[in-house]
């Protein structure tokens, strides 16, 4: 299950594993805001590059999944789980850093908090069907 989770009002692609019982988050997505770079996708192919030749297996466990684009159509992404997306804001100095690890904590405390109710997460569920003003 795919959808957009917000940080700071920036937007994060993100995809559910129901089977794997994880998070994946777009790695340019990330990129983008902690760097606040005008091209999130050169400073991840640069990154991704200085981290194989450290050695990082952070580039070696990411993954791609498809992930609906700014254009609207469905393309392959390199996405993180977790842990990864922890790994990866260690490697980008960034004063966002502290603020986001707390944000993916806050992402992973409502889907644990769904899991345990599932009530809870139909009625929010509901309720921003509605505020997203679509029909009944």
């Amino acid at each position: 299950m795919s959808n957009i989770k917000l940080f700071n009002g920036q937007e994060v692609r993100t995809h559910w594993d129901a089977d794997k019982e994880e998070w994946f988050f777009s790695v340019v997505d990330v990129v983008g805001i902690l760097s606040e770079s005008d091209d999130p996708r050169t400073y991840w192919k640069v990154l991704k590059h200085r981290l194989k030749e450290e050695g990082s297996q952070l580039v070696t466990n990411c993954n791609q999944l498809k992930l609906k684009a700014k254009d609207g159509k469905m393309r392959e992404t390199d996405v993180l789980d977790t842990k990864g997306i922890l790994r990866l804001v260690q490697s980008i100095p960034s004063p966002k850093a502290e603020p986001f690890k707390m944000w993916l904590a806050q992402v992973g405390a409502e889907r644990m908090e769904a899991i345990i109710d599932p009530e809870k997460s139909f009625n929010n569920g509901t309720a921003n069907y509605a505020k997203n003003s679509y029909s009944r």
